[in-house]
């Protein structure tokens, strides 16, 4: 179905307008509700604010659940007209917040998302990667078997000048010992405990000299190479990173505001919560940048 908020806005502008459309002359009619119209444009806003599930769907699908979300509007907006609705003082109250919600809305798609720039993601993701900590990341291999003796037996092998690789390939049961037990890149906290303390305390080209038992068995591990771990690549967390520039946006603008204009609140408890939330906000514990409408 639609969202809730855009039956009940679509519904309570529709009474307000419906008596004095102001459309474009290229605006065309797509449906009628006895007197009312449905123009494009207001399909197109119906499209837009499809329920999530219902946007997933082909575009002519789209289109129709739009429609009938909108003739369903259309259609108890022609009884909330005859029956003297919009001028009624709660209507007139509920179209001054919902128009004040959508300025609100304009302003800040104006000023705050299509005010971001690359340069700007750039320069904050830039930023926050300077300032993540050092992680260490290890490259290592390993030969799993089920018992110690196994195990040592391994180690032996090794210690012979045996292929690491190639003993992975004959004698682990590991799932990837076609790969020659390779495990990849990893750092702290994707192995178990035992595995992790054994693979981060050897050196470069080393492999333990004592199996190291786990919950799945003894394992012998090689260290193939050591490396600080990369940072994740803008195009992995630039959503992230844009909602933090916009985030800084909405502060400032907000902030600006602030200084142009004179907030009272009257009520002594009210004032607190209000004064608590925006510190929270300032200390970036509380969204600052808000959901659209």
């Amino acid at each position: 179905m639609l969202r809730h908020k855009f039956l009940v806005t679509a519904a309570l502008a529709a009474a307000i307008f419906a008596q004095a459309p102001a459309f474009s002359a290229d605006d065309a009619v797509v449906a009628k509700v006895g007197s009312l119209e449905i123009r494009q444009s207001e399909l197109d806003l119906a499209i837009q604010n499809l329920d999530p599930q219902l946007a997933q769907l082909p575009d002519e699908q789209k289109k129709v659940a739009a429609l009938s979300g909108a003739i369903d509007v259309k259609l108890l907006a022609s009884g909330a007209i005859a029956e003297g609705v919009k001028d009624t003082e709660d209507f007139k109250k509920r179209m001054a917040y919902i128009g004040d919600r959508e300025l609100h809305n304009a302003y800040f798609r104006k000023h705050v998302i299509d005010a971001v720039t690359a340069d700007e993601v750039k320069a904050r993701y830039d930023k926050e990667i300077a300032g993540i900590p050092k992680q260490e990341e290890i490259h290592a291999r390993h030969i799993l078997v089920k018992t110690e003796d196994e195990a040592k037996a391994v180690i032996a092998d090794l210690d012979k000048g045996k292929d690491f690789a190639a003993i992975a390939k004959e004698k682990s049961q590991d799932s990837n010992k076609d790969e020659g037990g390779d495990l990849g890149w990893f750092g702290r906290g994707r192995m178990v405990p035992e595995f992790e303390e054994a693979a981060f305390a050897l050196e470069k080209g080393a492999y333990t000299k004592t199996p190291v038992q786990s919950q799945f068995g003894f394992h012998v591990i090689k260290l193939e190479d050591k490396r600080d771990a990369p940072p994740p690549g803008l195009d992995q967390v630039e959503d992230q990173v844009r909602q933090l520039v916009m985030r800084d946006k909405y502060v400032a603008l907000i902030e600006k505001a602030k200084t142009d204009q004179k907030v009272e609140i009257v009520d002594e408890a009210l004032k607190k919560g209000y004064d608590d939330v925006n510190k929270m906000r300032e200390a970036g514990e509380a969204p600052a940048v808000p959901v659209q409408q």
